[in-house]
């Protein structure tokens, strides 16, 4: 009877502890989640170079493809960044070129150069959630938005594609082009893995996937990219090729001036 008592009493101490012990869901920091998961998609290895295609699907399947190259350096310290992507091909936008100078507490600074105009147009703030080059990715998608624009919340915690993933609801503190957005964000590797946008009247209207991922020099990274506008039923999808991280690139590189005279040595 006494060994009867005592596991019982045992048994009921376990049940309070688990009941009253903080999960993981619970404790969990949704804003340092998000900001774990820009370091993975936007910061790793300091420097970055891609050979992309893009392809835009419309709602009757007719294909329009666009060639880049992709360069991005970090500028430490405290995570300013600049990208710079020039256009091969079609011959519509080739040398048209995007520059963008990231800071991590205010609106990034953006410029365009359209060849045709011989122009070089600043991209204002409020049209950084406008469509980039006719795609179903914003100015904003391209070189991340900041963390703190949005209220994070851990929503639960389940798995992706067999992943195990926490899934964020992040809701904007301004201007934003969504209501809401959910993210599935891998554990093991912290990239996004989905991403649902919800507009004003809170109705599904834009999904991001992640597609293949592979380790490129020791980095995990998301080689195929792909946003669908589920109201229009264009699609965007981004392959990247010729990856590589930590190059020798310069600040310098990445002026207004190479909007007009692109880097040769990296651009090819």
């Amino acid at each position: 009877m006494t060994k009867l008592i005592f596991q019982t009493t045992v048994a009921a101490a376990a049940l309070v502890l688990t009941a009253i012990a903080p999960s993981s869901a619970q404790t969990a920091d949704p804003a340092g989640i998000v900001r774990k998961m820009h370091r993975a998609f936007f910061y790793q290895g300091d420097s970055f170079r891609a050979r992309i295609k893009m392809t835009l699907t419309g709602a009757s399947g007719s294909e329009r493809l666009r060639e880049l190259t992709m360069l991005r350096i970090n500028m430490p310290p405290g995570g300013d960044q600049r990208y710079f992507m020039y256009f091969h091909a079609p011959g519509d936008v080739r040398r048209m070129a995007f520059l963008v100078y990231k800071y991590p507490a205010r609106e990034s600074d953006r410029w365009l150069f359209i060849p045709a105009l011989n122009l070089v147009q600043r991209i204002a703030a409020k049209d950084s959630q406008s469509s980039f080059v006719g795609s179903d990715f914003t100015y904003e998608d391209v070189s991340g938005r900041d963390v703190e624009a949005d209220e994070h919340k851990l929503s639960r915690e389940e798995e992706h594609g067999g992943k195990p993933c926490y899934v964020i609801e992040s809701v904007p503190r301004g201007a934003a082009s969504y209501k809401r957005k959910v993210s599935w964000i891998d554990k093991a590797t912290s990239l996004p893995l989905k991403e649902e946008y919800y507009d004003v009247q809170d109705q599904l209207f834009k999904e991001f996937s992640a597609g293949e991922i592979k380790e490129i020099d020791g980095v995990p990274t998301i080689l195929k990219r792909t946003m669908k506008n589920l109201k229009t039923g264009h699609q965007t999808v981004v392959e990247f090729s010729e990856a590589k991280y930590r190059l020798a690139l310069k600040p310098e590189e990445f002026s207004e001036r190479a909007l007009r005279n692109p880097p040769g040595s990296w651009i090819k």
